[in-house]
């Protein structure tokens, strides 16, 4: 498919502009006719199954089983629990009618799937022997947002979703801590994304958590983004569905239970990490094609060039690399920039003077460096390269994290920090859900987590001068 040759709108300029445009030039995803719902092109999905090949293979060295739950959900279930009710209500499409017919009950179109599953989950739990219980789900789930993005914040979005039930506190935190930890390796080890892993305040936890765990992420353009979750549901959905178990004394105990989810929204993370004004920028690890090939020749040598084409295709096939070669009908300079939009991690050209030399042009995307590399030590350079970009990238995000944070101690330095409008903002914070959304209100920073690092720190708090632990707050995505 052919792309628009225009150069995009620098990031700096307009950062909305920009990501709307890498979004469908990159052919990651395009527009649905329902609104706030986005399809996702072919390449954006080999993006979404490598994240779900990994991921997966992560879940299941941990002893978690794969399953499949409804996508409807009795409107009832969602009552059960208080909290978890009043946190998803504006956000829930619900289906009144169905066969010609009103039903008798509404049904929720799942926001998420807690209820559905828990539901089950009385009926498998008996005794202390059906413990741990290990369940995850790979689905799509409804959320009516107001303002959509895409892969950010859409109305139907893609998800894993953990669901483990425990038959203690120390067994369910545990499991807790393992999720969010695989999250934090993931983002780093894949899509060279650095994160902060902590707590989450009261005011920002999910709906019916004892606690949230989660992954802060800081884009490029200054703002956080929250990567992934992992949940101490506590007892409190035990108790709505009922779902005890019998211990080896004989007695009945509810179980403790835990959630975690990571969504294609942390393709948006992926965008917005390492994108530059030529495009995508993607991550060895994660990237569905690693080396692209753009031949470059005239009628009179098109065959040879074919030929030579083929000995280098024969080396990458040798070594099991993802790759394309470009044989369309498009001038050099069209399949360069639609490498770089798409954000190929190695592009190497061929022409005459590199087969006259025995050689092949090498540009990495990362840093858009050109070398020559002889065909002979293409099975060397290829994937130590490979690796050097992952790592570069991984090593940039780190750096840009840490730079771009800035310590405050008083709420008028904590206001001064925010006209900034870019990076986090560390300060001890007490907690307090009302001071929390009236510093909110004001600057529009939200606090992001208090960092597992210093979650035993504490000091005074910026605003109400009580004790509070540090802290971190951003603009938010």
């Amino acid at each position: 498919m052919k792309t628009d040759q225009k150069k995009l709108t620098p990031r700096s300029t307009d950062q909305s502009a920009w990501y709307t445009e890498v979004v469908q030039r990159a052919n990651m995803a395009d527009y649905s006719p329902v609104r706030g719902c986005m399809i996702i092109k072919p390449y954006g999905y080999a993006i979404w199954e490598n994240i779900q090949k990994d991921l997966d293979r992560r879940i299941k060295l941990a002893g978690v089983k794969n399953a499949y739950f409804p996508l409807f959900i009795p409107y009832s279930f969602l009552q059960k629990e208080a909290d978890h009710i009043e946190g998803f209500a504006p956000e829930v499409a619900i289906v009144t009618h169905a066969g010609g017919e009103e039903l008798e009950e509404k049904l929720v179109v799942r926001p998420t799937s807690e209820t559905i599953m828990y539901h089950t989950f009385k009926d498998w739990i008996e005794s202390y022997r059906d413990l741990p219980l290990l369940i995850n789900q790979w689905a799509n789930v409804v959320r009516w947002e107001k303002r959509t993005t895409p892969f950010l914040r859409t109305a139907e979005f893609l998800w894993q979703e953990g669901h483990t039930a425990h038959a203690d506190r120390d067994g369910a935190v545990s499991e807790v801590m393992r999720a969010l930890k695989m999250y934090e390796s993931f983002a780093a080890e894949m899509l060279a994304i650095y994160s902060t892993p902590g707590y989450k305040t009261d005011k920002e936890k999910f709906a019916g958590a004892d606690f949230t765990t989660t992954i802060e992420a800081l884009m490029a353009d200054g703002k956080a983004l929250q990567s992934g979750t992992s949940h101490l549901l506590g007892q409190n959905f035990a108790k709505s569905f009922d779902i005890k178990y019998q211990t080896a004394q004989g007695e009945l105990e509810y179980v403790w239970q835990t959630s975690w989810g990571l969504s294609t929204r942390i393709i948006g993370a992926l965008i917005l990490t390492h994108g530059d004004d030529y495009g995508l920028v993607i991550p060895p690890n994660i990237a569905p094609i690693k080396v692209i090939i753009v031949p470059i020749f005239k009628t009179e040598n098109e065959d040879a060039v074919k030929a030579y084409v083929l000995d280098v295709e024969e080396k990458l096939k040798a070594l099991a690399l993802d790759y394309e070669v470009d044989w369309r009908d498009y001038s050099p300079g069209f399949k360069f920039s639609d490498a770089e939009m798409r954000g190929i991690p190695i592009r190497l050209e061929i022409g005459g003077k590199d087969m006259d030399a025995n050689q092949v042009t090498m540009v990495t995307r990362h840093d858009l460096n050109k070398s020559q590399v002889s065909v002979e030590q293409l099975a060397e350079v290829l994937p130590e390269t490979l690796k050097l970009i992952q790592a570069q990238m991984y090593q940039k995000s780190t750096q840009f994290t840490k730079e771009n944070i800035v310590d405050v101690a008083t709420r008028a330095e904590f206001v001064e920090a925010t006209k900034r409008d870019f990076g986090f903002i560390r300060a001890y914070f007490c907690g307090d859900q009302k001071l929390e959304k009236g510093i909110q209100e004001e600057t529009k920073f939200t606090s992001r987590c208090v960092p597992f690092t210093t979650s035993a720190d504490v000091g005074k708090c910026f605003i109400s001068g009580a004790e509070g632990k540090l802290t971190l707050f951003a603009r938010a995505y």
